[in-house]
């Protein structure tokens, strides 16, 4: 910029001009810069930035709901918390994810799985022999709020029931009776101590319903809705909520937790409103995985696999997208509208042409003497040359 006001200097003597153009430089620098960053994002990696620069297209991402048929497709023996943190993260793969929903009965909530059965019973046994002295664990317990250790598991859940437990209900009964402004304070100053309790808990106290799969999936950041006992209860459900989302334009992706074949038709009527579909279940070769734009199993959501073949996915995506751009779409209607306008429009000037040559040719043929269509005489034609010629004379 220096180096351009120093030309200008030369140039324009005046300094009222001088500073007129600098204006003039400086507002076209930056609209040029504006548009160029509006279009394309920056990307560099090094210390050179010459070297490293790169434009990269500004593109929105795409919001992704999730969506679990929990009757179908329950975590079982997995952790439910787990399972939900892994489904979140594949999804974001695919976007921005901004619902999480998932439908199930309350048998599915209040049925505890064989495994976990299993487990509680292994634990009871060895609660009785850690009691009666016979085995010592290797490590103590520690509380996962306070930190204190204890040699017993039975003592490490009678203080959490005792102390942490009586605490964390005094602290949701003065959020439920507070109102306004006072909630908000209370639910953002307890928000940490809440969040500890509930991942502790889950880890010492046995759930009062099932195995604490509803909660679980709530602590996980689920939308969890309980329907009624009854057939495909749960699937209708699920369907009208992601119908609603699809008409109301809140996603571009829909990602299902499910192996229902009643699905279906859900992920085709997304498909026909240029939805992306990504489906999650075990059933490699059913057809709700065939309809779907790409599918995965629990295996490779829990290992991670899926957020690297989604990356393959999302690519594809984008080259699908390009290529409707450049598709050339026939329209008859739209076709024939137009062309019907061309032709009237065209007739339309042509009238016009032809009464601007009608209107010339009365001009030229009007005579104060008569209409042009009457003929003069040999009489009139003489007498009008004669006429002219006596002017001319007159005028020399």
């Amino acid at each position: 910029m220096v180096s351009f006001s120093c030309l200008i200097s030369k140039r324009t003597k005046n300094p009222l001009l001088h500073m007129v153009s600098i204006l003039k430089f400086r507002s076209v620098f930056f609209f040029t810069s504006e548009t160029t960053y509006g279009a394309f994002r920056y990307c560099h990696s090094g210390s050179e930035l010459g070297k490293n620069l790169k434009l990269v297209p500004n593109e929105k991402p795409d919001r992704v709901g999730l969506f679990w048929d929990l009757d179908n497709k329950p975590p079982n023996s997995i952790p439910p918390y787990e399972v939900a943190n892994k489904l979140r993260i594949a999804a974001s793969s695919f976007g921005v994810v901004r619902h999480m929903v998932a439908y199930a009965n309350s048998h599915t909530f209040s049925n505890v799985p064989r495994d976990i059965r299993d487990k509680r019973k292994e634990r009871q046994l060895l609660n009785r022999l850690e009691n009666k002295g016979v085995i010592k664990p290797n490590d103590p317990y520690r509380c996962g709020v306070c930190g204190r250790r204890f040699y017993t598991n039975e003592k490490l859940v009678n203080h959490f029931k005792q102390l942490h437990e009586r605490e964390h209900v005094k602290r949701m009964n003065r959020i439920e009776s507070a109102r306004g402004s006072r909630r908000v304070k209370l639910v953002a100053k307890y928000s940490m101590k809440m969040e500890k309790y509930k991942k502790a808990a889950s880890a010492v106290l046995t759930p009062k319903v099932g195995y604490g799969l509803a909660d679980e999936l709530q602590r996980a950041g689920f939308w969890v809705r309980t329907v009624l006992d009854k057939p495909q209860a749960a699937d209708l459900a699920l369907q009208s909520h992601m119908v609603d989302f699809m008409d109301h334009r809140q996603i571009e992706c829909v990602v299902l937790v499910s192996d229902d074949s009643d699905f279906v038709d859900v992920i085709k009527d997304a498909k026909l409103r240029c939805l992306k579909t990504v489906v999650v279940g075990d059933i490699d070769d059913g057809v709700l995985k065939r309809t779907a734009d790409a599918a995965f199993s629990w295996e490779e959501i829990l290992k991670g696999k899926a957020k690297k073949e989604a990356v393959s996915v999302v690519k594809n995506w984008h080259d699908r997208d390009i290529l409707k751009r450049l598709e050339w779409t026939y329209n008859p209607d739209v076709d024939k509208m137009r062309f019907n306008l061309d032709d009237t429009m065209s007739e339309a000037s042509e009238d016009d042409n032809i009464e601007d040559i009608c209107d010339e040719v009365d001009d030229a043929y009007k005579d104060d003497k008569g209409s042009w269509w009457e003929l003069d005489s040999d009489d009139d034609v003489t007498n009008g040359q004669s006429r002219k010629l006596s002017i001319l004379s007159v005028n020399s």
